[in-house]
């Protein structure tokens, strides 16, 4: 970021040079820091402040490369983990860089993981900033302390248990001898010694059975976490391959883990599922998702442009505004996109619809008129489709209906269903393309292996031609992948294409079809936990040939 400072002789009344014009600079005086907890790892979990302040920030200074993702604005993000010789950072070096961007007069935001006071080095930095005069706020994080054996099933305290202990555990000498007793433990850093520590704990007294659990990652997707007890913990941590960072918790609370266990048995938990849609269009479906312990990855595999004939719609534009029709059938959210960008084009706005009866397709296509102050006359009824929306609309009454005309703006690859039933109810419809629907580029190379060699666990797809162009620039899914359709049709064009289709949405609807394989998941879950064996991920257990349709 280029900072532009203001010599103070350019502003002395006396000098004869001439004025100089004003600039948008950042003050010269110090700027301000705020130490924000960014959690544990669960974005989700991030303050209301938190997420103001990040909003508002000139300056974010990260220790991890994933924080980078919170930011949402378009300002300067600056490594805080990782100095340029590739070595971590120092205390001292993290202290002195929040310092420097905050003397520029920036509102430095520093993301801090878990909790800015709570074993973290917050402190330290707040300290500089108080020796150099820099005014600092601090905002509470959830601690990891408390969240990984929360998202584990593991509570710290209850009724019988009423203390617990927290024990970094790391280079640090433990006297062991101090936790003798029956109080809950937390232990910090604790993977690569927990041999050494449970030896102490039983040594101290505590019984060889005890149990333990231990949980890397946590409150993310990818966490695991492995029960033991003091005598065997640390074999089967090594077993399973147990990693930084990770919690671990020693007392009788782990007992509970059975009845609490609440994250990890998540029907999708841990499943990656693809979805053939831009981050926007899917938002609410990644949401649903993720709702569900799933991680959605988002390929677009459609690119909407522009109607190689533009005259048509703008015809039509000017038709509507002179009173031509008496109504307009938006199909999709992208028929109205098309159509609010071409009365910005005019400079008109949604005044242009009035004495108009506007009709949408769906829900999700309502609510994006509805973003334009205008709420739609009709929706279908039954099935969101162009069949549903055919089924609700009236035929044509010379006596009700001063206009026989509807304007009809839609996809060049649309069905001529909507068409062919309006022309039978008594309409003449305008049927102008908006927007073409071509095929996206390919999705990076990691991606398309990601499909064909099985490591995405479902696909839901939300239209045939996701199905087509997905498998046109990506290629088919792997037999051991979910297949999930949003319809009927849908699915016969993946069963067209080689795919047996294992999940179909009830409604066509993206939630829908996210809540039919959650049930989908839940069920195989269950299967899996009544035959005794490790709840297994479709990408973790794959038949030996292709699924035929």
């Amino acid at each position: 970021m280029t900072v532009q400072t203001v010599d103070a002789t350019e502003q002395d009344a006396g000098t004869a040079a001439a004025p100089t014009p004003p600039r948008k600079t950042r003050a010269k005086t110090p700027g301000r820091v705020s130490f924000v907890g960014t959690g544990p790892g669960d974005a989700s979990l991030l303050t209301v402040r938190a997420a103001e302040l990040i909003s508002q920030a000139d300056v974010v200074i990260t220790e991890q490369p994933e924080q980078a993702g919170l930011v949402t604005t378009d300002v300067e993000i600056v490594d805080g983990g990782m100095g340029e010789d590739g070595e971590t950072l120092t205390h001292a070096a993290r202290s002195k860089l929040v310092v420097k961007h905050a003397r520029t007069g920036a509102h430095v935001v520093r993301l801090i993981s878990g909790d800015p006071f709570t074993y973290a080095t917050g402190p330290e930095e707040a300290a500089a900033c108080a020796k150099a005069g820099i005014a600092f706020e601090v905002v509470p994080g959830v601690s990891s302390v408390s969240a990984v054996p929360a998202y584990a099933g593991v509570p710290l305290t209850n009724k019988s248990h009423r203390e617990y202990k927290v024990v970094s555990v790391g280079e640090n000498s433990v006297q062991w001898s101090d936790h003798a007793g029956n109080d809950t433990l937390v232990l910090l850093s604790a993977v690569k010694r927990i041999g050494e520590a449970a030896a102490g704990l039983i040594e101290a007294g505590r019984s060889p059975a005890t149990p333990v659990a231990m949980t890397r990652v946590g409150t993310t997707t990818e966490q695991v976490t492995i029960v033991s007890t003091l005598a065997d913990i640390a074999a089967e941590a090594k077993a399973a391959g147990m990693t930084s960072p990770a919690i671990t918790v020693v007392g009788e609370v782990v007992s509970m883990r059975d009845a609490l266990s609440w994250f990890e048995t998540k029907p999708l938990y841990g499943w990656r599922v693809l979805v053939p849609r831009t981050k926007e269009q899917a938002a609410g479906l990644a949401a649903r998702l993720r709702s569900y312990g799933a991680v959605s990855e988002e390929v677009p595999t459609i690119s909407v442009e522009p109607p190689r004939n533009p005259q048509q719609m703008d015809k039509a534009v000017r038709g509507l505004v002179e009173g031509r029709y008496e109504w307009v059938a938006f199909t999709s959210v992208n028929a109205v996109k098309a159509v609010r960008e071409k009365f910005e084009e005019y400079g008109l706005d949604a005044r242009a619809f009035s004495g108009l009866k506007i009709a949408a397709v769906g829900d999700k296509t309502a609510e994006a008129i509805a973003t334009w102050g205008i709420r739609a006359d009709l929706i279908p009824s039954g099935e969101q489709s162009a069949a549903g929306l055919l089924e609700d609309w009236p035929p044509f009454d010379e006596l009700l209906d001063p206009i026989n005309r509807v304007f009809l703006p839609r996809a060049d690859i649309a069905t001529e269903t909507l068409v062919a039933g309006l022309v039978e109810l008594g309409w003449e419809v305008d049927d102008v393309t908006a927007y073409r629907t071509v095929r996206a580029a390919p999705p990076p190379a990691p991606t398309r292996e990601a499909i064909k060699s099985g490591k995405f666990d479902a696909v839901l797809f939300t239209s045939s031609s996701t199905v087509r162009n997905l498998v046109g620039i990506a290629g088919k899914p792997h037999a051991s992948t979910i297949i999930a359709c949003i319809g009927p049709a849908t699915a016969k064009t993946a069963e067209e294409h080689g795919l047996r289709v294992d999940v179909l949405a009830e409604q066509p609807s993206a939630e829908v079809l996210a809540d039919a394989l959650a049930e989908f998941g839940a069920a195989r879950r269950l299967a899996f936990v009544e035959a005794g064996e490790p709840v297994l991920k479709p990408s973790q257990k794959r038949p030996s040939t292709r699924r035929k349709a």
